[in-house]
C-alpha cells in the first residue's frame, strides 16, 4: 500500500535528502492545473508566481501535455547534436520566425544560465575579444559563467573566484538612482557605461549584457532612451549586445519577447524559463553571421535540445499565438492601474511598476531614507510579512525579489483571468492592511 504523504513528509523528505538550498513558500505541490496549485493537505492556492515566471500558459495546458506525450510515444532521447530530428528542426526553424531582428540560429541546451553561459562564449568567439559588462543588481544565473555577470553578493558569496573579465554598470534604476533622483528614467546613467569601459576594462570587450526588464532585481523596467543609448555604446566598442530574455521571454512583458517593447536590435538572445512551459529547456539565438562563428566542437550538449521538451516548446508558442499575450497586455494594463491605486493608499508602497503580466511593487519604511539618500529605506522584513500572510490567511503564492528583497511579484501564469487577478490584489491589499 502506496504511503500518503502529507506536506510535512515531503517537506521531511527534503530536509534529510535535497541538498539544504531550496527555498520554501511552504506550498509543497502534489497537482497544478492553470492558476491553481494543490498541495498534500488538499489546499488550494492562487498562484500569481508561476514557478518563478515559468508555466506561461498555464499549469497542465492541454496542448502542451499532448505535445510532450506524443514525442514520448515516439523517442525521448539520442541527443540532437548527434541524431538530428524533427522537433528541434521545427523549434530553431519558430524561433527564427519569432525573435527579433534576423536573429536565425540557436543553440538548445537546459536552463537560463547554461543560455547566457554559451551567449558568452559565442561572442567572444565571434568578436575574438574577452571582457564582458554586465549590470549591478542584474540576474543570469549560478554557475561560475554567468554568477560572474550576477551583480548582486548575496549569490556571490563563499563562492568566489568566478571568472575574470567582467565589470559591472549601473541599472537603470530610476527609483533609487541619484541621477534621476526617483523620478522617470532620463537616461543619464547609460553613459556610465563608456566610463566603466574606459576605467575598468583594457578595452577588449566582447559583449554588454542586459536584462531588458530586471526581474530579480525587483522588476525594474529600463527608458527606450537608455537600452538605446547602451546599445549604441556597445556597437561603438565592437562588441555584441545580448538581452537576457530568460525571465522576459515568451509573452512574460505582454510581448512575445521584452526587446519588443523597445528601440533595439540584440545581438544574442537568451531563451528559457516560459519557452516550454516547465519542461527543462533554453536556448541563445543569433544572426547567422555571429552562430556561424561557432566551429563543430565549440560547444555541446548532452541532453539541451531534448526532443520532448522542444515538442512542449512549440505546443507552447502556438497557444501564446492564440491570444493569450493580448489578454495578458490588457490584464497587465489593469494590474498597473490596481497597483498604482496601492501605491498612492499605502505609504509602504514605494513604488508600483512593470509591463504586462511582470510587475511589481516595492515596499518600504516611510519617513526614512534609503541607499544613496534616495527614496525611503527598503522593508524586506514587512515584504516577508506579507508574503506569509498572502499564502496562510488567502491562499495566494506571491513571489517576493528585488535587490534589497522587499518587491512583491506579480508574475501569474499569462492565463490568469481578471477576477482571479482582481483576487490577487484584493488580497494583497488585505495583507497591507493587517500586517501593517
Amino acid at each position: 500500500m502506496q504511503k500518503q504523504e502529507t506536506n510535512r513528509s515531503i517537506e521531511s523528505s527534503y530536509d534529510d535528502h535535497v541538498m539544504p538550498i531550496w527555498k520554501s513558500l511552504n506550498v509543497p505541490v502534489k497537482r497544478a492545473s492553470g492558476c491553481t496549485l494543490e498541495d498534500f493537505d488538499g489546499n488550494e492556492y492562487l498562484d500569481v508566481f508561476s514557478g518563478i515566471s515559468v508555466t506561461n500558459v498555464g499549469h497542465g495546458n492541454e496542448a502542451v501535455v499532448e505535445a510532450a506525450k506524443a514525442q514520448l510515444e515516439e523517442f525521448i532521447h539520442g541527443c540532437s547534436y548527434v541524431h538530428p530530428n524533427e522537433p528541434v528542426a521545427d523549434l530553431a526553424e519558430t524561433i527564427a520566425d519569432i525573435t527579433p531582428r534576423d536573429l536565425e540560429k540557436s543553440f538548445f541546451c537546459n536552463s537560463g544560465t547554461e543560455a547566457v553561459e554559451g551567449a558568452i562564449k559565442l561572442a567572444r568567439k565571434y568578436t575574438g575579444s574577452k571582457e564582458v559588462i554586465a549590470l549591478e543588481m542584474g540576474f543570469h544565473g549560478r554557475t561560475l559563467g554567468s554568477l560572474a555577470l550576477t551583480g548582486n553578493k548575496a549569490y556571490k558569496q563563499d563562492m568566489a573566484p568566478t571568472i575574470n573579465d567582467v565589470s559591472h554598470t549601473a541599472p537603470p534604476y530610476a527609483y533609487r538612482c541619484p541621477r534621476c533622483n526617483g523620478d522617470q528614467c532620463n537616461a543619464s546613467c547609460a553613459d556610465q557605461l563608456e566610463r566603466v569601459i574606459g576605467s575598468h576594462t583594457s578595452g577588449d570587450l566582447a559583449a554588454v549584457v542586459v536584462e531588458p526588464v530586471m526581474g530579480e532585481a525587483g522588476i525594474i523596467v529600463p527608458s527606450d532612451a537608455w537600452l538605446k543609448r547602451v546599445q549604441e555604446i556597445t556597437h561603438d566598442h565592437g562588441a555584441l549586445l545580448i538581452a537576457d530574455e530568460v525571465q522576459t521571454g515568451y509573452g512574460r512583458t505582454g510581448k512575445l519577447f521584452a526587446s519588443n517593447h523597445f528601440d533595439i536590435e540584440p545581438d544574442i538572445l537568451t531563451q528559457a524559463k516560459g519557452i516550454a512551459n516547465g519542461l527543462p529547456l533554453g536556448a541563445f539565438t543569433a544572426s547567422k553571421e555571429v552562430a556561424d562563428a561557432f566551429e563543430a566542437g565549440d560547444h555541446l550538449s548532452t541532453f539541451g535540445g531534448n526532443p520532448v521538451a522542444c515538442a512542449a516548446a512549440l505546443a507552447t508558442i502556438d497557444e501564446l499565438r492564440d491570444e493569450i499575450i493580448t489578454k495578458a497586455r490588457q490584464n497587465g494594463e489593469w494590474l498597473a492601474s490596481k497597483l498604482e491605486t496601492l501605491e498612492a493608499d499605502y505609504d509602504v508602497v514605494g513604488e508600483a511598476r512593470g509591463l504586462g503580466l511582470m510587475q511589481g511593487i516595492e515596499l518600504v519604511e516611510p519617513g526614512t531614507m534609503g541607499p544613496q539618500n534616495i527614496a525611503p529605506r527598503p522593508d524586506s522584513k514587512l515584504a516577508s510579512a506579507t508574503s506569509e500572510f498572502l499564502r496562510e490567511e488567502s491562499n495566494v503564492v506571491m513571489g517576493v525579489g528585488g535587490y534589497y528583497k522587499n518587491v512583491m511579484r506579480f508574475q501569474p501564469p499569462l492565463t490568469i483571468s481578471r477576477d482571479q487577478l482582481g483576487d490577487a490584489v484584493e488580497a494583497l491589499r488585505k495583507a497591507l492592511e493587517n500586517v501593517v
